[in-house]
């Protein structure tokens, strides 16, 4: 069977913030920033122009991933800014391909973290707090966040049926909140942790099976010709 790609934390200010080292010495300052104690940030957004590779590089192989993007950014002062008017030409781009049927656009939640505990800190790592819907966070941040989640995507993308929780942490909180939306489909590696009850409205489908999950950050770190030539190899494989 052939593996879908998904590539998720589009837009997500989480690459700036969430700043982790794998040697637990080395989450002290500056230290977790940098190779080769550096686990995950910051790194930068793909810009356009990496989409202009990417875009025809799918046509080619003919595959239509899921491109799962955070609603907002989460501005230094704690704002938030809609992904369409903090990165206008991505938008722009993405936008266009998902209209002509390259890609298919999903919701990977309002703004990644949860929010006042998402800045780096000068002792210890943030991981824990950039996974935006916990089971011990309260209804109404659930419902708000996947509200409004949807409301900025669908009003810019148009309708959104996918929904990519961050880091895969969901709740049945966060299934009573997409319940009102268009969501027809949540896509993760685990079970909400906090109830096993069968959902009767949205597909759950578990990633682990004949999927191809990435990161943007994956594609930056290794380079879009390098990229290329793993995911030909990846799906030519499948």
């Amino acid at each position: 069977m052939t593996r879908q790609l998904r590539i998720d934390d589009i837009g997500a200010s989480s690459k700036l913030y969430n700043q982790y080292s794998w040697f637990k010495l080395a989450n002290i300052g500056p230290l977790k920033r940098f190779w080769p104690f550096k686990s995950w940030g910051p790194y930068k957004e793909l810009t356009v122009d990496d989409w202009e590779q990417l875009i025809p590089l799918f046509k080619k192989l003919e595959i239509r991933p899921i491109i799962a993007i955070t609603a907002c950014w989460v501005e230094k002062d704690g704002t938030l800014t809609p992904f369409s008017k903090k990165f206008p030409e991505i938008a722009a781009c993405l936008k266009n391909a998902a209209q002509n049927g390259f890609i298919t656009i999903a919701n990977h939640g309002l703004t990644h973290c949860v929010l006042g505990h998402h800045y780096a800190r000068f002792w210890g790592a943030n991981r824990v707090f950039h996974r935006e819907f916990w089971p011990w966070l309260p209804a109404e941040i659930h419902q708000t966040h996947i509200q409004r989640s949807q409301e900025i995507l669908e009003t810019y993308f148009g309708p959104i049926t996918i929904f990519v929780p961050p880091g895969n942490v969901w709740s049945i909180k966060t299934y009573q909140a997409l319940r009102s939306t268009s969501i027809k489909t949540i896509i993760a590696n685990r079970y909400m942790p906090d109830s096993t009850a069968p959902l009767s409205d949205i597909e759950y489908v578990d990633d682990r099976n004949n999927f191809i999950v990435l990161h943007d950050r994956d594609i930056i770190g290794k380079g879009i010709p390098r990229f290329a030539q793993q995911l030909a190899s990846m799906t030519s494989s499948t």
